[in-house]
């Protein structure tokens, strides 16, 4: 699937994967919420208004690295031509009138165009829109003939059951992923009651 993407969707599908993102979070991403130091990326204000740390994969570091540096060009070409802005949230552009055409706050995955800021009227770079992932994630899943439904949020199923087989704790999952309730986490143990509850069919003895 992930090979099957192609440009800027296959690495915006990589880190759904290998870092459990929901798609929405990670296209909110701005550029101070990766940390290559620490190998880990702050999600801020996900599902329930909550923040949480999850990490980034060194397989993906250098390519997202690279990325960047595409994105902060671009971001000065914007700049000389007197644009540059990009929305902050809360009320952060108030008390800080000038902070949105920093580097920090620009998105991740910026947007190829610019356009008018419904909220501000300033002519802004928004981040991706999820359509276009969306329909590269379909797009790649008939290439590779799948038989089941698959949607971006996959990627993020996968990352959890994944690390399950992988032997990780439930409870590491669990904040990864920034579930509220355990239970809510507790769906992807269904990796060890395949078939039968588990049970081992004397055929296969």
């Amino acid at each position: 699937m992930i090979q099957q993407c192609d440009g800027i969707y296959q690495l915006v599908v990589k880190l759904l994967y290998g870092s459990g993102l929901r798609l929405s979070e990670e296209l909110r991403l701005r550029v101070k919420d990766v940390d290559f130091a620490q190998q880990q990326i702050v999600v801020r204000d996900g599902k329930g208004s909550k923040s949480r740390v999850t990490m980034l994969p060194s397989s993906v570091a250098a390519e997202l690295r690279d990325h960047l540096v595409g994105v902060q060009r671009q971001h000065q070409r914007d700049l000389s031509r007197g644009f540059g802005a990009v929305n902050l949230p809360f009320a952060l552009e108030r008390k800080y009138p000038h902070a949105n055409q920093e580097w920090i706050w620009q998105y991740v995955f910026p947007s190829s165009s610019i356009a008018k800021d419904p909220r501000s009227g300033l002519m802004c770079r928004h981040h991706l829109h999820e359509s276009g992932v969306q329909k590269a994630v379909k797009q790649a899943a008939r290439a590779v003939k799948l038989t089941k439904r698959i949607g971006c949020h996959t990627f993020r199923h996968s990352f959890a059951t994944h690390l399950l087989e992988s032997g990780y704790d439930i409870g590491t999952i669990q904040e990864l992923l920034g579930h509220k309730d355990v239970k809510t986490t507790m769906i992807y143990t269904h990796v060890w009651n395949r078939g039968g509850r588990g049970v081992r069919s004397p055929l296969d003895g």
